[in-house]
């Protein structure tokens, strides 16, 4: 799959690309499996110190992400689509079941966004895209402002490197 599936716009979405040195099978396994996302998910020195995942669409993707003073800020999702070791596709603007979120958006992330994470085969390694897609314009660049760059690839990183001790 490419980006461009996606239909990306610049004035909306954000995308981070990169081929990282692991299988598409253990990136998934990262993504999948809440005692790995504990490991890697929030950019030290915070920490994710709950995760709850229903792995089908309708299910929940749940994280509870912990500032480096003890605030939590909890993360409630739902999965929209699920392709073992290819894609994954969640949003907060729906809770479990596909229900709409009842949750105004947190503080700490005030926008409601769709994720696509995407797995391509690269060598022995995979072409991974983040795709973080907003509402508006301004949901966008408030995103992009808070880091979302840097805050994901410096995930990417601790996943990679989680990735490498499995």
């Amino acid at each position: 799959m490419t980006p461009q599936r996606w239909n990306i716009d610049p004035n909306l979405d954000l995308v981070l690309e990169r081929v990282v040195d692991v299988s598409p099978a253990l990136v998934w396994k990262a993504w999948t499996q809440p005692e790995h996302i504990k490991k890697w998910f929030t950019p030290a020195p915070w920490t994710t110190v709950d995760c709850e995942i229903d792995l089908r669409p309708g299910g929940i993707f749940r994280t509870v992400m912990q500032s480096p003073e003890g605030e939590q800020f909890p993360n409630v999702g739902c999965y929209l689509e699920i392709v073992p070791e290819r894609r994954l596709v969640w949003t907060d603007a729906l809770e479990t079941g596909f229900r709409p979120s009842r949750q105004e958006p947190a503080p700490h992330c005030p926008f409601r966004l769709t994720a696509a994470v995407l797995l391509e085969p690269s060598g022995t390694g995979t072409k991974y895209t983040a795709i973080a897609m907003h509402g508006t314009a301004d949901s966008r660049s408030r995103h992009e402002e808070m880091g979302f760059h840097d805050g994901w690839g410096a995930a990417l990183d601790q996943l990679v490197a989680m990735a490498h001790e499995l």
